[in-house]
């Protein structure tokens, strides 16, 4: 129950549209894949199986590819601004940054990129 009152909260915000979010909780009414991307729930929709198998493998190559560090913080941030102010995000990241520049990975990302190649 909590994992879905968590979900129902934040639709508005993912749909952008109170009125949409209100038809569908109050009408229980289905929606569709079509639908679901045209308005922001999901990011792609694809024909079949295999194409979806084949991009999701692509994109988890691609984020797997950077690192580690940087995804998690990503992440991390992006859930934590969900529900806070933009002021709060931003203070959050600042920390963060601030925290990771201890670690390897500013030096890792500088010398690829003077390498050419994608840190």
């Amino acid at each position: 129950k909590q994992w879905y009152q968590r979900r129902v909260r934040g639709l508005p915000k993912i749909v952008g549209n109170q009125s949409l979010v209100n038809e569908w909780c109050l009408t229980a009414r289905k929606f569709y894949a079509d639908e679901a991307a045209r308005v922001g729930i999901v990011s792609a929709v694809y024909p079949d199986a295999a194409s979806l198998l084949e991009n999701a493998l692509s994109l988890a190559a691609r984020i797997a590819s950077k690192s580690p560090v940087a995804v998690q913080g990503t992440k991390s941030n992006l859930v934590f601004s969900r529900d806070h102010s933009v002021q709060e995000g931003l203070d959050r990241v600042a920390l963060w940054n601030a925290a990771m520049l201890l670690g390897n990975d500013p030096m890792n990302a500088m010398s690829g990129a003077s390498e050419f190649e994608d840190p």
